[in-house]
């Protein structure tokens, strides 16, 4: 059970990623990938190990880092910027675009537990946001 919050840089424009799991419980941000050092983005010593993506970026591999809460608050960005949600399910990729559903407003993420949900939800609802 894993996921990455996605967006495009706000300056340089490229993709970047924040990828995180269900573990015991728990919202962990798991890796984060950054395809430049562009303002706002970087390696911080002593959080995760930073390995190269072998096409000029690179990954932040094992900052398990468990999430307050399991859950924080974004403020969502324009279209430009394409904050999405993504994850692999039955072999297929999935894809909700946050900023379709609310750009420039201000959602919580939140983890909801496997355990507690007794049916898919429908994400195309802002709502379910």
């Amino acid at each position: 059970m894993r996921w990455c919050l996605g967006w495009n840089h706000s300056v340089k424009k490229f993709p970047v990623l924040d990828c995180y799991r269900y573990q015991e419980g728990r919202m962990v941000l798991e890796r984060s990938h950054q395809p430049d050092f562009a303002a706002g983005l970087g390696h911080t010593l002593g959080r995760g190990v930073q390995v190269s993506d072998g096409q000029g970026g690179y990954w932040i591999e094992d900052i398990d880092e468990p999430v307050p809460g399991d859950r924080y608050t974004l403020r969502v960005g324009s279209p430009i910027v394409d904050h999405r949600l993504l994850w692999q399910a039955e072999g297929n990729e999935h894809r909700v675009s946050l900023s379709e559903l609310a750009a420039g407003e201000r959602v919580t993420l939140q983890l909801r537990k496997p355990e507690a949900l007794s049916e898919p939800e429908d994400l195309s609802k802002p709502d379910d946001v």
